[in-house]
Formats: C-alpha cells, structure tokens, sequence
C-alpha cells in the first residue's frame, strides 16, 4: 500500500502533526484519508496514546492510519530546529498540546509564521480565546459546561455521551478550516493560524436547545423527560428481552403500524384518531403496545416494519457493529495492518467521493517506522 495517490483532493499536500489523545488525531487522519502526507511527530518510546487501557485501548488505531511515524525529542535543541525545519517544509502543522507549551518550545504560530508564511497552523485547543482560555479541558468536562450532559441524563443526572463527541467533531472542525485556508492561501500565497476548541464545539451542539429558549422563553428539558411531538416514538420491549426503537410520526404511520401488528382495533380507536390525540394519552396509549410487542420477536417483526415503511431501530451495540451487514456491503468497514503486524477492521469516514469511500492507503505506523525517510529530507540531518 502505498500513500501516493494523486487522485486524491490532498495529494501533493504536507502536514506535520504534533498532537496525541483524539482531537488532532482525528484532524490528521481525515488529511490523511483525503490524501495528504501527513507526519506524525511522537515523543521518544512513542506517543502514549498506542498504550492506553479500557476505553482509550482504540484511540490510536482509530485515528491515526495513513499518516507515517517520526520519533524527534521535542525537548532537545536539536529537536526542536528539525521540528521547525520540518514545519517550513510542509504545508499545514497540527498540534494540541496544552496552552503555552508550543510558545514555550518556539514551535508556535507567531514564530514559524515569519520564517515559513506559508505555513496554515491548526490548534487544537479546550477554549477558543477568553476568560476559560487557560483551563484545562476534557471532553466530558465541556460537555458538562456546554449543555450536552444536561440535555442527554434524565433530569437531575446529567450523563456524558457515550463517546469522545467533541474531540472528534474538533478534529472535523480543525480539517475545516485547513481546507477554507488552504483555498485561501491560493488567492494569497499566505497560510493562517487556525483554532478549534472543545468547548465552543459542545456550545455549538447545544445551539438548538439554546435558540429554543430564546425563542419560547421555556428553558428545554433533557431528552429523557422531553415532551414528544409524536405518540409512538420510543423504544419497547419485545420477546426474550430485545429491545427495538419504533417511530410511528404521522396517523398513516400509525395505521401502518397497527395492521403491521394485526391490531386494526387500535387504529379505529376514536381516541387515537389523530396524532394530537394521541398524545394527550401517549402513556396509555404505549403501555398497550408494550403489551402487544412483548410477544413479537425483533428478528420476525423488523422485516414487517420495514417493508411497510415504518422507522425502527434495534439497539445496537459497539461490538455488533464489527458483523453490520450495512457496514460491510457498503465499503465503511475494511481491514488495516495495524502495527503488531496484524489485521483488524477499521471505520472509514463517513462520505463518497465520486462514488468512492477514501479508504486505507497504508498500514498503522510504528512507532519511528518513518524517522530516517522524513528526516533524511532535512538539511540537518
């Protein structure tokens, strides 16, 4: 496998990345994917992120392929000039470390711009500029401040979503803005500093609910104890325990679902004429289809509601998705060496490209795999 592929939209473009955990990973590997040669700069005994445990065990293979690995002390004189030299040489620099610390080692925007203004410079940071700027942040702490966790626990108990949302839609953010300056160095021949942060992505996610407020006067309640627009929309308990999401969003849906579960009695019910009816009895009206699906099997049913149009979902977890028939006929889910040598699945980005899914050009990295290529390019070296 081989990272040259100039029928990708980014080949031909450099990027150098100083960065670990999830946000700026995630930034580099949709470069990456789009066809940039990215350069993963790691710390001596490689980046730390390779050796996490429980939850953080995938973070490195899921958002660092097609980028090759250099090993370079950061810490040293002599590090730091072939990190800078290397910055001149490439075409966007990613870092998100904590504030401060680029300035410290003199790899920050303000002073590689006077020597290389090329240069597009990402930051990933916990706040954009302003009074939080210097705190530190994880993406469950923004989320707790940004509206997310209220919106997403049950009143009183906020809860983190059940993955890292910010730091990746960080990433997604910063590769954003790499693809807006680099259309904008074109015009100008100059590159920019660019800034993503957690905090303002949590913000942003929580845009909606904060709009309703404004517009209502009525601060929104969390998800849980929300008032439905519609009367079946929620998740029922079936046969041995399985569970299944069931949306009925219109009376014809609601029709549908009736005859789908050979109970036309419910639909020539004068109390469920209308969806506004309907949900003025809504507890009544799905403890009674709780009692009805309790006997129907998820396996026997789903192909029932999907052929009459009905949206449904199971509850899927993580694990099952690595068997998603969707997901494999569909090219989103495909092998990788990764850096053992082995072979595991990974999760291509979500998008086609003229009918295609930017896939994986080559293997995960080890740790320094690339030192001696990228650096011999240095006049240094």
């Amino acid at each position: 496998m081989s990272n040259d592929n100039p029928s990708l939209p980014l080949s031909g473009i450099r990027v150098v990345e100083f960065t670990h955990m999830v946000m700026g990973p995630t930034c580099g590997m949709i470069l990456a994917d789009l066809g940039a040669e990215v350069i993963k700069i790691e710390p001596p005994g490689g980046d730390k992120t390779r050796n996490l445990p429980g939850l953080g065990i995938g973070f490195f293979r899921a958002f660092n392929r097609n980028k090759k690995s250099v090993v370079l002390d950061i810490t040293t004189e002599e590090g730091r000039a072939a990190a800078a030299e290397l910055a001149g040489q490439s075409d966007i620099l990613l870092e998100n470390f904590r504030p401060g610390l680029m300035e410290k080692l003199g790899l920050d925007y303000a002073t590689l711009s006077q020597k290389y203004p090329h240069l597009i410079y990402v930051s990933h940071k916990g706040f954009l500029p302003g009074p939080y700027e210097n705190r530190l942040a994880l993406d469950e702490v923004v989320q707790m401040m940004g509206g997310l966790s209220y919106m997403t626990g049950p009143q009183g108990r906020p809860l983190r979503a059940g993955t890292s949302v910010n730091d990746i839609m960080g990433g997604m953010f910063g590769a954003i803005g790499v693809l807006a300056a680099l259309r904008e160095r074109d015009r100008s021949g100059r590159g920019q500093e660019i800034q993503s942060a957690l905090f303002e992505n949590c913000v942003f996610l929580s845009s909606q609910h904060m709009q309703q407020f404004a517009m209502t006067g009525e601060p929104p309640p969390p998800m849980p104890s929300r008032v439905s627009a519609w009367s079946v929309y929620d998740v029922f308990t079936l046969a041995d325990g399985e569970q299944l999401f069931i949306g009925a969003v219109s009376d014809k849906q609601f029709v549908t679902l009736c005859n789908v579960l050979e109970r036309p009695d419910l639909a020539a019910d004068p109390r469920y004429a209308n969806n506004a009816l309907r949900v003025a009895v809504r507890p009544e009206l799905l403890e009674r289809l709780g009692e009805i699906l309790k006997h129907h099997r998820t396996e026997a049913l789903a192909p029932k509601l999907e052929a009459a149009g009905i949206p449904y979902a199971p509850i899927v977890r993580p694990d099952q998705l690595l068997d998603d028939p969707h997901l494999k006929a569909s090219g989103g889910l495909v092998d990788m060496q990764v850096d053992d040598g082995s072979i595991a699945p990974t999760v291509l980005l979500p998008l086609l490209m003229g009918g295609r899914r930017p896939g994986v050009r080559s293997p995960l990295p080890r740790a320094g795999e690339h030192t001696e290529e990228i650096l011999s390019r240095l006049s240094r070296a």
